[in-house]
């Protein structure tokens, strides 16, 4: 699901210019300049490309999979006497048994659905809206965000150790003309900054977003001040939890941005107002 909005499509400019520029000093400037004459060049070549690729496959998934849009309904609702008598809250909504209505899309909406205000409609279990992706972080797409996160940050570390490992010891292959080493030089400090600022980014949001999990709580219910705590079962065991966001395949399988997340479906009086299993 693709937002118009200019943040959202800054950040993910943003994004794929420091991945393919990492990319490019990871490739020109440390392992085809240090390790061309060893085994090692093609080995991280591969390894390297490899997280990129499942990075930028993540991404895509997190940015154009639908988050969990509760789908308005086929015809009009009449919510008059709700938007007469003002009802409140920072999300516009008014309780029905967990369940509740949004005034701004003027329909029933499932318990721990959010109106987002940059999407402009209601996301089943939403966490946030990350302009890094340019979309919700929702039910259906959390596991692609998390294995973005993860990717991320491996690939930080990996493009600081090489850089760590291509300025240890002697280089004999390495070029002596001065303004070429003076690039790598300057190369090799931009990429250790950027892998720095993003890998330190990422990893606090992924603390974060294992904590959501494992608490059984979004950061938008954390705001609201634990409204939502009455239909979480506290006691589900950690693996349950995770394999609520990230799927009921082998853990194994978790970090492959390849298998859709659990789709639930819900009703209300008796009508399904939700997308099928």
């Amino acid at each position: 699901m693709f937002v118009r909005d200019p943040c959202g499509i800054i950040c993910i400019i943003v994004t794929y210019f420091a991945l393919f520029y990492a990319d490019y000093v990871v490739m020109r400037w440390i392992i085809l300049h240090t390790m061309q004459d060893s085994l090692w060049g093609p080995f991280h070549v591969v390894l390297f490309n490899t997280l990129v690729l499942l990075l930028m496959m993540s991404h895509m998934k997190a940015i154009c999979s639908d988050p969990g849009v509760v789908p308005l309904p086929q015809t009009r609702m009449d919510f008059s006497d709700i938007h007469s008598a003002g009802s409140g809250g920072s999300d516009d909504c008014e309780e029905r048994d967990d369940w509740s209505v949004c005034t701004r899309c003027e329909t029933y909406r499932p318990p721990r659905a959010h109106h987002c205000r940059i999407c402009e409609r209601c996301i089943r279990r939403m966490d946030h809206h990350c302009p890094w992706i340019n979309n919700c972080v929702g039910e259906r797409n959390q596991k692609y965000f998390m294995q973005f996160l993860v990717y991320v940050g491996v690939l930080a570390l990996y493009a600081v150790a090489l850089v760590i490992i291509s300025w240890m010891g002697e280089c004999p292959e390495c070029s002596k003309d001065i303004p070429t080493k003076q690039s790598r030089i300057l190369h090799s400090v931009i990429l250790v900054l950027e892998s720095a600022l993003f890998g330190m980014f990422v990893i606090a949001i992924l603390i974060d977003q294992f904590q959501a999990i494992l608490s059984d709580e979004t950061a938008i219910e954390r705001l609201q001040g634990g409204h939502s705590h009455h239909y979480h079962q506290k006691s589900r065991r950690t693996l349950t939890l995770l394999s609520q966001v990230c799927g009921k395949g082998h853990p194994i399988f978790w970090l492959l941005p390849c298998h859709n997340p659990p789709r639930y479906s819900f009703r209300r009086d008796d009508r399904l107002i939700h997308h099928e299993v």
